[in-house]
């Protein structure tokens, strides 16, 4: 896999297809880049697209001087990135987490951006769960020893589940994101390293429809994690913005819209005659 290595931190993407447009994609929580190649498959006719590791996951390093992750430093190494694919104009394409450095690259990039794809994004309207974890003082302090300790977590999860205070599936969720500590310590530094990435999202709105940029954004009807009504003003707001709700969840949304995608692309090729 190619990387680019700037300051001690190293960033690695793969290129999936062989299509003339050029999208930068970026991954959900816990996943990597090897999770865009449904995509690459829906879509490489098309379009050339460097999927890239985020940071705390697969080969992405993000080194200690650079953490948190601050929105200029990550222009700085997408700037490499193009500079050295030679790369003008391009797509952009964000899953879950991944929703924030696609947007990110709007505020830093919205002159070359030629179409924006928006899957689940996180970064338009932050969890109250998120705005705890990465808030300064104790309650990140606690945050931080449910790593080593996660025993009353999960006995506060339990107790939410029995009384359904919370959703089952953001249970099961938490549960598979938490049960070891290598997975807590990813989720804390995870959150920690990408808390500088939130947004004014009327300046995003103002910037996509000044550069007339088209938006699609793909939601789960079922997703607890990044729900539709959380995010679908968002799209209202956009002079070219599309709303495509699938029957699915959060885990597996990135699969469905690329067999979503490569069905509505076969479809569109005419026939051989």
């Amino acid at each position: 896999m190619p990387y680019i290595i700037h300051n001690g931190t190293k960033l690695h993407y793969r290129v999936l297809g062989q299509g003339t447009q050029p999208m930068l994609a970026f991954h959900g929580y816990g996943q990597s880049s090897a999770y865009y190649q449904p995509m690459g498959q829906a879509l490489g006719g098309d379009y050339t697209i460097y999927a890239f590791d985020l940071f705390f996951h697969a080969q992405s390093t993000l080194h200690k001087d650079n953490m948190p992750l601050d929105k200029d430093f990550l222009q700085e190494l997408i700037g490499l990135f193009l500079a050295k694919e030679k790369i003008d104009h391009f797509s952009l394409m964000g899953f879950s987490m991944g929703g924030k450095f696609a947007l990110t690259l709007v505020e830093r990039f919205p002159e070359r951006i030629d179409e924006l794809f928006l899957i689940a994004p996180d970064g338009i309207k932050t969890s109250f769960w998120y705005n705890i974890a990465t808030y300064p003082g104790w309650l990140q302090q606690l945050f931080k020893r449910t790593v080593l300790k996660p025993e009353p977590f999960f006995r506060l999860l339990n107790v939410l589940n029995r009384y359904n205070m919370i959703h089952k599936s953001l249970v099961r969720f938490a549960r598979f994101q938490m049960d070891s500590t290598e997975k807590r310590l990813r989720v804390y530094r995870s959150w920690i390293g990408f808390r500088e990435l939130n947004f004014d999202i009327r300046e995003i709105v103002r910037l996509l429809n000044h550069k007339q940029v088209p938006v699609t954004m793909f939601l789960g009807e079922f997703d607890q994690i990044i729900s539709p009504k959380r995010v679908s003003v968002f799209i209202k707001a956009l002079h070219k913005g599309e709303l495509v709700v699938l029957k699915a969840g959060h885990s597996h949304l990135l699969q469905e819209v690329a067999e979503l995608l490569h069905v509505k692309r076969t479809q569109s090729i005419p026939p051989v005659k």
